[in-house]
């Protein structure tokens, strides 16, 4: 079984120099780039990290003896 791959909304705006993405999912992640493609590639990125770090902080706030297994999501 390959990695689970999840969808997110990108909004992207063109302005002088560079493309500006956020994620309405996912507020706290941004992206930019001199072109389309970077702008979005800067965007998974960052949502990539902030939902790392949202579950690194979740789970050291979890109960350490509440049983932990997995789920997927498609």
């Amino acid at each position: 079984m390959g990695p689970v791959k999840y969808k997110f909304t990108a909004m992207v705006e063109r302005g002088e120099k560079f493309f500006i993405a956020t994620c309405p999912e996912v507020p706290e992640a941004h992206g930019q780039g001199r072109t389309r493609a970077a702008c979005l590639r800067d965007l998974a990125g960052s949502i990539q990290s902030v939902l790392e770090y949202r579950r690194e902080e979740a789970l050291a706030r979890a109960d350490a003896a509440a049983e932990r297994t997995v789920v997927e999501v498609t």
